[in-house]
């Protein structure tokens, strides 16, 4: 048999303090979602012992994956981190797959009232690219991946949305795992703090990152986001929230992050009048002062 040819990547060997000179600074994005930045958090020593310090928002560079059954608020989320970063002064690219650009602009507009900033002074920090519309965009990923970087350079992006990485594998979802690493390598070539928005077909596991085509996102990105909700409908329910019957309990917890620490509770979550998502205390706390757990 005939001896291959060896191929050894040389770029691809680092020494570590070579690949830290490359690494993002480890500090907070905020992402405008009030309860949610200070779940993430660094470590430091004082006096032997180790403190927690609030990080005051996702890790920069950082690509998260936010997951849930329809309605669960992960737009919403997308949302006013749009919004908070822009009023930041960042440039920040929304890659829209369900909702076509001009719908979208009307959302990410009363998220702007709704968080109390003036839209008009935040529009051109935002970059729509509409998916929804051009299936093209959708369909071939080259094409995306290259309207992407022309994106990034001409606006100087370091921020990125695509709502819902699901709609790009859309009925051949085979090809989830490819699409999702494909992204995921490309947001990290350019820098981006990015959100990944992944819709789940099953309330399986409801509180787990599983999301359509598999584990495919959860496996690939640097932390993920699942959003949960319950209809009670049983007495026994009703009396364990403290609720009453045909009420919905939203729930979210943090199901890893590479890039930090993080909560690993439970924490209740809430869709406010005004279309803007919190995120409660831990659920065990709430059951135990209202005496529905022991």
């Amino acid at each position: 048999m005939e001896e291959r040819e060896r191929h050894i990547v040389y770029d691809a060997i680092y020494k570590v303090s070579e690949a830290q000179k490359k690494a993002p600074k480890l500090v907070g994005v905020p992402t405008g979602v009030k309860g949610l930045d200070e779940l993430f958090y660094t470590v430091e020593w004082k006096e032997g012992k180790p403190v927690r310090k609030p990080l005051g928002g996702i890790p920069l560079g950082c690509v998260v994956n936010i997951t849930g059954m329809p309605d669960t608020g992960k737009s919403l989320m997308a949302e006013q981190f749009t919004i908070k970063q822009a009023s930041l002064g960042e440039a920040v690219c929304f890659v829209t797959v369900e909702t076509p650009a001009s719908y979208l602009s009307v959302g990410l507009e009363q998220r702007a009232k709704a968080m109390g900033v003036n839209f008009k002074e935040i529009e051109d920090k935002i970059i729509i690219l509409d998916a929804a519309s051009y299936s093209r965009l959708r369909e071939d990923m080259p094409t995306l991946l290259d309207t992407l970087a022309h994106i990034y350079r001409t606006y100087k992006v370091h921020r990125t949305v695509i709502d819902s990485v699901t709609g790009l594998y859309e009925a051949r979802e085979m090809l989830a795992r490819s699409v999702v690493r494909a992204l995921y390598t490309f947001c990290k070539k350019w820098y981006q703090t990015a959100l990944f928005i992944s819709q789940k077909r099953s309330s399986h596991e409801e509180l787990s990152a599983e999301a359509a085509g598999g584990y495919a996102v959860g496996h690939i990105v640097d932390s993920s986001m699942v959003l949960s909700k319950e209809l009670i409908l049983s007495a026994r329910a009703a009396q364990l929230y403290k609720v009453d019957i045909g009420e919905i309990i939203r729930l979210f917890r943090i199901d890893g992050c590479r890039m930090c620490g993080h909560d690993t509770k439970v924490h209740l979550m809430d869709i406010t009048e005004l279309g803007l998502v919190e995120i409660g205390p831990p659920l065990v706390e709430v059951l135990k002062a209202k005496g529905g757990s022991k």
